[in-house]
């Protein structure tokens, strides 16, 4: 197939300078071009991540270095329309699901075949992107870097946002001991009717006490956390001998105090990730640990993509002003 089968032109969203959602419009920009290892996909509907928003402040400069595009969007789902030469995987009129490199608030996306994943029959393509990046970024954080255990305890803080309710479902899926979040009162009903064992109302409650009044044992095993410098702290208070702290984001700020005499004592590690700063080989492993580990269970129904709210793409602006308010529960799509 040729990109004469596809229009040369498409619409998306972009922005000139940086700014609020206002900055956002929706435009008329040329289609991508197939590359050897490279899938063009018809987009049915785009996740709004965290990623999307710091872009379009200006968070990571002048150049987003997504690696495809530079648009926002990092994470997709639709029909294949055409394929690299190199691509054996996959043809077009396939549905998949994946990460991109930029790209995704568009009509035709650029992905690379080691980053997507077929659509498991029974979840519509609306539903499939709700998947990628939330529930490949939470296998990452948990299991990769976090080695939770059968058995061990787990605090996700922002439980109710996509990351944090897709890790939830991992979580309890995998057995955890005690699976315990932290989020607005208005969350805790959902979360516990996910399996969630103690929702902790963070305008109400201070994690931390609550963690250290837990029997039979104090603390948790492993810790989840997107707010950063003001959970720093209390995070490393709460975490029990060799525990592990994963930093996923930093929305409430980067300075903290470090209590280095109890990472010391109790052997504890902290580890970040962001899935914008790793290589296309390093995407392509955590991808296909994720597919190794879950696609079964996605298959079976096991675990279910959550979505608070669609949008039309040409709303990108009040979809991702939604997305800030935080009031949302699961994923916010934009839908072509």
């Amino acid at each position: 197939m040729t990109q004469s089968t596809y229009p040369a032109s498409m619409k998306a969203v972009a922005f000139d300078h940086f700014g609020g959602p206002e900055a956002l419009h929706y435009v008329e920009v040329p289609s991508p071009s197939v590359r050897p290892n490279d899938l063009i996909v018809h987009v049915a509907a785009a996740g709004i991540n965290r990623a999307d928003i710091n872009y379009r402040e200006g968070r990571y400069g002048k150049e987003p270095n997504f690696g495809d595009s530079d648009l926002a969007g990092l994470e997709i789902a639709g029909t294949v329309v055409d394929v690299g030469g190199a691509v054996t995987q996959f043809k077009p009129g396939d549905r998949i699901m994946g990460i991109t490199g930029g790209g995704g608030y568009a009509e035709l996306a650029r992905i690379d075949v080691g980053l997507a994943m077929p659509v498991p029959s029974w979840i519509t393509d609306i539903e499939a992107a709700a998947i990628p990046e939330a529930f490949v970024t939470a296998h990452q954080a948990l299991f990769h870097l976090g080695g939770l255990q059968k058995g061990e305890r787990v605090l996700i803080h922002g439980a109710g946002g996509g990351v944090g309710s897709a890790a939830v479902q991992l979580a309890i899926l995998s057995e955890a001991g005690k699976v315990i979040t932290t989020s607005s009162a208005q969350k805790q009903d959902r979360l516990r009717a996910l399996g969630v064992d103690l929702a902790i109302d963070y305008r109400g409650e201070q994690f931390d006490e609550v963690l250290a009044r837990l029997s039979p044992d104090a603390g948790v095993d492993v810790i989840l956390d997107f707010v950063g410098g003001p959970y720093l702290e209390r995070n490393i208070r709460s975490l029990r001998p060799g525990g592990r702290l994963i930093q996923i984001g930093v929305s409430g700020g980067s300075q903290a105090t470090l209590p280095l005499d109890l990472v010391l004592f109790r052997r504890l590690r902290i580890e970040g990730t962001v899935m914008k700063s790793v290589s296309l080989t390093e995407k392509r492993n955590i991808v296909g640990r994720f597919s190794e580990r879950w696609m079964p269970a996605l298959a079976k129904g096991e675990l279910k993509p959550i979505i608070d709210r669609t949008f039309a793409l040409r709303e990108a602006s009040e979809a991702q002003r939604h997305f800030e308010r935080a009031e949302h529960f699961g994923k916010i799509l934009l839908v072509p």
